[in-house]
């Protein structure tokens, strides 16, 4: 996503409508999964490609646009729904719809771990809603040995609403996982991985207005900027991160059978 590849940038309107596009535009898109309520794409390139584009959707009747968006920004939410993830935290913030944060998340078995620190902008457009990043370099938190680093080429959520109190998720992504994975592995992603984390996502919004209510349910900063007490961070501290600098493993031959029974769950 960053221009030119060199320079750090805020995303601007045009990148928010070429996400878009993307999300509901259908030309060159291959489908993988289609079961329950959930789709997944993929495009392009060759399964064996490491560097996919994935792109999944899924109709979640019974919560509101704005709902889900609250969820999907909501940190200390994340940490009861998202049980691939092992941390995260917001780093800095860069403009009132823009920040810096870390994620990091937990591999299915055998995999090593991955984690990533991220650009992240985002636009309501009315009843609609867009969240994109792109991984960028700070330096107080480079790669750690426990974890490989891993690049966000392009990741984001369109939440279209559907109706008053029912909307449709898009999560598209490219993702360079900064190694060679097992073929078994690609598949997975589009067969299990993605359609479960979309479920998890539709359920974290049914429970979300619950929750929040005993949650200090007027704090939102990504909706009130005035309640962001994050430090500030400037883009001349930020550089973009190349895959090519990063470690890159060799993880092809793991074999499948040492998934958990739990990784196979869809």
């Amino acid at each position: 996503m960053s221009r030119g590849g060199e320079m750090v940038y805020i995303p601007d309107d045009s990148d928010f409508s070429s996400f878009r596009d993307q999300c509901e535009s259908l030309e060159g898109w291959h489908c993988r999964y289609n079961k329950a309520g959930v789709t997944v794409w993929s495009q392009g390139q060759e399964e064996s490609c490491t560097v996919q584009k994935i792109k999944t959707c899924i109709s979640c009747k019974d919560v509101p646009a704005e709902t889900l968006y609250d969820v999907l920004h909501d940190t200390h939410y994340r940490k009861k729904w998202d049980s691939n993830m092992i941390e995260t935290y917001d780093i800095g913030r860069l403009t009132v719809n823009a920040d810096v944060g870390y994620y990091s998340w937990k591999c299915p078995s055998p995999l090593k771990n991955r984690d990533f620190v991220t650009l992240r902008s985002w636009l309501p457009l009315g009843n609609d809603y867009m969240i994109i990043n792109y991984s960028v370099k700070h330096p107080k938190y480079p790669p750690r040995k426990d974890f490989v680093r891993a690049v966000s080429l392009q990741t984001g959520y369109l939440i279209k609403a559907n109706g008053d109190s029912a909307c449709i998720l898009y999560y598209l992504t490219q993702v360079d996982p900064r190694g060679s994975l097992p073929k078994w592995v690609v598949n997975r992603v589009s067969q299990f991985v993605a359609p479960k984390a979309m479920k998890k996502i539709y359920k974290a919004g049914l429970k979300y207005p619950e929750w929040k209510r005993r949650h200090d349910p007027e704090y939102k900063p990504w909706v009130y900027p005035e309640q962001n007490t994050l430090p500030s961070v400037s883009l001349a501290e930020l550089s973009v991160q190349h895959a090519d600098s990063l470690e890159n493993i060799d993880e092809t031959g793991l074999p499948e059978e040492h998934l958990s029974a739990s990784d196979h769950e869809a």
